[in-house]
């Protein structure tokens, strides 16, 4: 593992609190304040595991955004997974005691530590925390799972749409707005997430924000009809979204003799500012 970065903040978590963190419950056993986890932080572009690293411990992040991904011969990545506050990774180690990923910091990031021994020891003496962690490795297959099905029965703008609302619900369970949230990954890496191209991918979001559905502002994303991107099959043709957006421009726009302002900067032009 390469080191991480120490700064002042939190450096350990007790049992409780890393349940709390994990969104499990913590019974009367787990209070004991004499069991530490370390935290170790880590920089945007830092790996946290490398492909065929030793395994030897898990993670639950903090704090933070990172990938997980699979690295070809060429070289060429395949993002698996977005880990957020709360996620665990790292337990594609286990079987055969080397990660079968790499882990990348989007964002500098916090990171609680749980060596896979310590996580034994743990499962001998709380029974109740051994089930309730995998419990948690459950909830990120079926997250997974989900993601494959995914991908093999949606159109690419349905791809799209549902990523967007899953990380509206992510940023909700973490405690943070649903409806305006930071985009940490490219636009390439969406793409390889969800096996599209970068192109389809900004499309896509240039479409959605022309007819009301999303609000674009550098990484910014604003969600104006989650119910809209949840229920979407596929995009109408560009005829009718011009007409559509047209027609909203004219129930919205003042009476003025003035010029017009500067045209709305596209998807690529935000990205790029």
């Amino acid at each position: 593992m390469e080191a991480g970065w120490q700064r002042q903040g939190k450096l350990w978590s007790n049992l409780k609190e890393l349940c709390a963190l994990l969104r499990i419950p913590a019974t009367s056993t787990m209070n004991d304040d004499d069991l530490l986890f370390q935290h170790v932080q880590f920089k945007t572009g830092q790996r946290i595991h490398t492909i065929g690293q030793p395994f030897d411990t898990l993670y639950i992040v903090h704090s933070g955004f990172l990938k997980t991904v699979l690295i070809d011969e060429y070289g060429n990545e395949q993002v698996l997974s977005f880990p957020m506050k709360g996620d665990l990774f790292g337990v594609d180690g286990i079987h055969t005691r080397r990660y079968a990923s790499e882990a990348v910091a989007l964002s500098n990031c916090d990171l609680v530590l749980l060596p896979f021994k310590k996580f034994t020891a743990l499962g001998r003496t709380h029974i109740e925390l051994e089930h309730a962690m995998y419990s948690v490795m459950s909830r990120e297959l079926v997250r997974e799972q989900a993601m494959v099905s995914m991908l093999g029965a949606l159109s690419a703008e349905a791809r799209v749409a549902r990523f967007l609302v899953s990380l509206s619900e992510r940023f909700a369970d973490m405690g943070y707005s649903s409806k305006l949230f930071n985009l940490r990954m490219t636009r390439h890496e969406i793409g390889s997430y969800l096996g599209l191209t970068l192109e389809t991918v900004s499309r896509t979001l240039s479409a959605f924000n022309e007819i009301g559905l999303i609000t674009v502002d550098q990484r910014s994303i604003g969600i104006c009809d989650a119910d809209a991107l949840r229920t979407l099959r596929r995009l109408p043709p560009s005829t009718t979204r011009n007409r559509q957006a047209a027609g909203r421009k004219n129930r919205t726009a003042p009476v003025s003799d003035e010029p017009s302002g500067p045209e709305p900067a596209t998807w690529d032009q935000l990205m790029s500012a």
